[in-house]
């Protein structure tokens, strides 16, 4: 029998998904949410047995890779049960999660052995007051010990995610790499995304380019421009002095990286969206609750889906809204 594949309509093969389990979060993170949310009733966001099956259709079609988000996904009892089911799906070749990291002093162990092959983990700065400042309640120790765990539980590739902004964290650039080099992690450094409305800070205003985070560590370190990729958006860069890790740059305003995209996300409401920075989405959970039982329907829903995918987003440096919803409802 041939291989089942996901084509959108500009002949893109989708094969990479991204789930949120929860839209929950420890952390309020100024870029990411507002600091008193409102967050989905119960009945709003799909069962772990929804998602479950959810993960189960994506992978019949030829998905290879998933990646489990939130908000944060280590907040929601049952995770790591989830995570043992996905990781045993049969073609299913990586089930990554991004956290955090808050939770990894106690769950980087079970996570390991249920089958999680790599994590990404949300480090913007190393000051624990700037850190509690970004991150209105979350504990740079907390957060440092759970990096440390997750590499003792047989972790690799891990990889460390920074948003950067200027007047706010972009004097560590270098404080993060030399962070990186020493606990043999990968970072990425990214752009803020519009994504949902914020006061707290103008988005014009902090915006800080890949180049110039390049400009900043080269001030430093010898950068070396990597063909590689991890079927994601970041673009990898080398060191010299370091030849171990890699640092990638995810730039969805300079340098979008749409023309090869091969991702789709599920929100935890079961919106599975066609791209970031568009409202192009199909209600899954409305098939799954409309016909339970029956993975058909599901699939041909998925199937139909990959027309309304877009070619590209159209992300503009200013603070206008150009995507009401908020990063922890997009899934990481």
């Amino acid at each position: 029998m041939s291989e089942r594949v996901l084509v959108d309509g500009f002949s893109r093969r989708v094969d990479y998904l991204r789930m949120s389990v929860t839209d929950r979060c420890d952390f309020r993170c100024v870029y990411c949410m507002a600091e008193d949310m409102q967050f989905l009733p119960r009945q709003r966001v799909l069962t772990l047995e929804e998602i479950y099956q959810v993960a189960q259709s994506f992978v019949a079609l030829g998905t290879r890779k998933i990646r489990l988000t939130g908000g944060e996904p280590l907040i929601r009892p049952g995770v790591v049960q989830l995570c043992q089911q996905i990781a045993a799906l049969p073609g299913l070749r990586e089930l990554c999660m991004t956290t955090n990291g808050s939770q990894l002093a106690r769950l980087a162990d079970p996570l390991f052995e249920a089958g999680v092959k790599r994590l990404n983990i949300s480090l913007d700065c190393l000051d624990p007051q700037r850190f509690r400042e970004l991150t209105r309640t979350g504990e740079l120790a907390q957060v440092i010990k759970g990096i440390d765990a997750a590499n003792k539980a047989g972790f690799r590739n891990t990889k460390l995610n920074c948003v950067v902004m200027k007047g706010r964290n972009d004097h560590e650039i270098n404080d993060l790499v030399s962070f990186a080099i020493d606990r043999n992690l990968d970072i990425s450094f990214i752009e803020e995304m519009p994504l949902g409305t914020i006061h707290e800070h103008s988005r014009a205003e902090a915006f800080f380019s890949s180049a110039q985070v390049r400009e900043k560590i080269a001030e430093r370190y010898t950068l070396i421009e990597s063909a590689e990729s991890t079927q994601g958006p970041s673009r990898y860069w080398r060191l010299a002095e370091a030849p171990h890790i890699r640092l990638g740059f995810i730039s969805p305003h300079s340098h979008n990286f749409c023309g090869t995209c091969n991702r789709v996300r599920l929100t935890v409401e079961g919106r599975l969206l066609l791209c970031l920075g568009n409202e192009h989405a199909v209600d899954l959970k409305a098939v799954l609750r409309s016909h339970p039982g029956q993975p058909e329907r599901l699939e041909h829903a998925i199937i139909e889906a990959m027309k309304l995918k877009p070619y590209r987003h159209h992300f503009e440096v200013n603070d206008d809204v150009q995507v009401v919803r908020f990063m922890n409802m997009t899934g990481g």
